[in-house]
């Protein structure tokens, strides 16, 4: 049984465009992560990670300073590395199931969070099991993401769509102008941040003028890929409404708007510890952040929650794909999310959408990304893609074209050589 003989990794700082505003806070650069797993037989893959402190736990990003949260999480990257080292390999999965516990551990002591959120362990694993996956093909043959997908998941990912729905994102710092051009050039579905910063009352206050504004730019656009014509919103209060009744107060002014049969999602409205039921609420709900775990996502699910957002670009590859088992086997639609992540992983994110069964009430599946919006040197980072400017790449009219040799194109979730070369 071939074993992992050594470890390597490296990271970037990748500057935004300008600082990006969600969960109450705002970042001003995300860090690239590097892993390279080599077998005692010279065999290696490489994996990429993008570190979302805020995202991953907004207090542990709270209580350092940017640069102060992102090296504590790097941490938890190299530590998996050091336990890695010397163990047998059998596949990704397993690799998994033996970090996880003491890298959330170890991630607790470093912290000095006893209740740290898992995300911030998966966020710091998934360069790691990227590049588990890697090494994995390389031992076993396989050059197609279809080869990879273990025979439990492959029910969840059975489609392969010729057109991707894009969903970009509009922060609390979006202009109107902004907005403007993303519909005219052809995006139809919007990703909202809600949750504004400051007290319970002036976040509501916030949101609301929000949603006024933003109903009052799309409410009289059209599009010709939703069964009404109508731009659908989804939702995204990043855990920041504290009770249903806050919630509910939101929706209702939404509702009077004319508005609320637009909102397709409705994702991640209360924090994890507020296991209310939300079949009430009126909209779809999805758990993102919420659901870190296969486990995590089935009692969300049993609390009424109608979509998982998944990850396999902030939770590893490896858990989405048995989150994506769990939804798939209660009939549960899931979509992929993003984590602001670079355009290498935008491929893997891709590579799991473009399988997933379309999206009620739209026909086709969804991918949220918001990179090109936010990075500072997007399209440098764009040239660092294999197959870079490849049809399936570019995003047009608010989708992704996906043809035939996109499905057939061996190696392409490879992170190629100007990542590889870091490590």
């Amino acid at each position: 049984m071939p074993r992992i003989a050594t470890t390597n990794a490296n990271f970037e700082r990748a500057p935004l465009a300008r600082p990006f505003g969600f969960k109450g806070g705002y970042v001003s650069e995300l860090w690239q992560s590097v892993v390279r797993l080599t077998d005692d037989d010279g065999r290696s893959g490489v994996g990429l990670g993008t570190q979302s402190v805020l995202w991953s736990d907004a207090r542990v990003f709270a209580a350092h300073s940017e640069a102060g949260g992102n090296a504590l999480m790097f941490a938890l990257t190299e530590r998996a590395l050091a336990l890695a080292r010397g163990e047998a390999f059998t596949d990704p999965l397993a690799l998994q199931d033996a970090l996880f516990e003491p890298v959330l551990d170890y991630a607790r002591l470093l912290t000095g969070r006893a209740d740290l959120r898992a995300t911030f362990a998966l966020n710091a694993l998934v360069a790691v099991d990227f590049a588990a996956w890697a090494l994995y093909a390389r031992q076993h043959g396989i050059r197609r993401f279809d080869g990879l997908v273990p025979a439990f998941a492959r029910p969840a990912l059975a489609a392969h769509h010729p057109r991707v729905a894009v969903v970009p994102i509009v922060t609390y710092t979006t202009t109107d102008a902004e907005i403007e051009s993303m519909l005219d050039a052809g995006y139809f579905i919007f990703k909202v941040k809600l949750g504004a910063p400051g007290t319970q009352r002036e976040m509501l206050a916030s949101d609301r003028e929000r949603m006024t504004q933003l109903h009052r730019l799309l409410a009289h656009r059209e599009t010709p890929h939703t069964p009404t014509g109508r731009i659908p919103y989804y939702l995204d209060a990043n855990a920041r409404y504290e009770d249903k009744a806050t919630m509910h107060a939101l929706l209702d002014h939404i509702d009077g708007l004319g508005a609320l049969d637009r909102v397709i999602l409705l994702e991640e409205p209360f924090p994890e510890d507020n296991e209310s039921d939300v079949s009430d609420l009126g909209v779809c709900v999805a758990a993102d952040e919420s659901a870190h775990t296969d486990a995590d996502a089935r009692r969300r699910m049993d609390l009424g929650y109608g979509a998982i957002a998944l990850k396999p670009i902030a939770k590893t590859l490896s858990m989405t794909l048995r989150i994506a088992r769990s939804a798939h086997e209660r009939g549960i639609p899931c979509f992929c999310a993003d984590l602001t992540v670079n355009p290498s992983l935008l491929e893997w994110n891709k590579a799991v959408a473009a399988r997933l069964a379309p999206f009620p009430g739209l026909g086709l599946p969804l991918i949220e990304t918001n990179g090109h919006q936010n990075y500072r040197d997007w399209p440098a980072m764009q040239a660092r893609v294999p197959h870079a400017g490849a049809p399936w790449t570019r995003i047009d009219r608010g989708l992704f074209t996906l043809d035939a040799a996109y499905y057939e194109t061996d190696d392409l979730l490879d992170a190629g050589p100007a990542w590889e070369q870091l490590v």
